[in-house]
């Protein structure tokens, strides 16, 4: 695998360039984020990922190895391929990609042309582990008020509730109360559980 290329910019497309490494020149696909990151001066080094298809050899460049991660991250969803991973990578930063997937932000995913409503969820669902994880981001800080959310979440486990139902109700609760005593949080999931 071609994990980066170094050389000479022959030729810059804001979806595509053209790198000359010793007399080879790579065609790279690239994203609008990457493509904002490349100096207009001679030399230039980029991380790459190579897609091997039965039709097609495809490299794809990236400014940053987050970049490279997350386009092979959102890749192995299915029902995202790489160009809509691109499409990603253009419409939104790699930032607010990690941010919006860890945070279960549906309307951000969806927000990217191409992708619906399901394709979003299934996005989060498959990703929002892995992303926590390798980028180190903890869940509660993504969430305000955690005493308050904890508190809820153990009360309505005594009263026999599903831990992980509640703790999605709790969670859809903070978002449009950001600032709720923990007794408005627990009525309001009783009324939702």
């Amino acid at each position: 695998m071609i994990t980066h290329l170094e050389g000479r910019l022959v030729e810059k497309n804001p979806t595509d360039i053209v790198i000359d490494c010793n007399g080879v020149g790579y065609f790279i696909n690239i994203s609008l984020h990457t493509f904002s990151q490349i100096p207009d001066g001679e030399n230039i080094k980029l991380y790459t990922y190579l897609q091997v298809r039965e039709d097609a050899h495809s490299l794809y460049g990236f400014s940053s190895k987050v970049e490279r991660e997350i386009f092979k991250l959102l890749i192995s969803v299915s029902g995202i391929g790489a160009n809509t991973a691109r499409t990603m990578l253009s419409s939104l930063t790699p930032d607010q990609v990690k941010e919006g997937i860890a945070s279960e932000d549906v309307a951000l995913i969806q927000s990217v042309k191409g992708i619906g409503a399901k394709t979003a969820q299934r996005v989060i669902i498959d990703l929002k582990d892995k992303v926590l994880k390798v980028y180190g981001m903890d869940e509660l800080s993504l969430i305000p008020n955690n005493t308050h959310k904890d508190e809820a979440l153990s009360a309505l486990e005594v009263l026999g509730f599903n831990k992980k139902q509640s703790e999605k109700v709790i969670d859809r609760i903070l978002k449009t109360q950001p600032d709720a005593l923990v007794e408005q949080i627990i009525k309001e999931a009783l009324k939702n559980l």
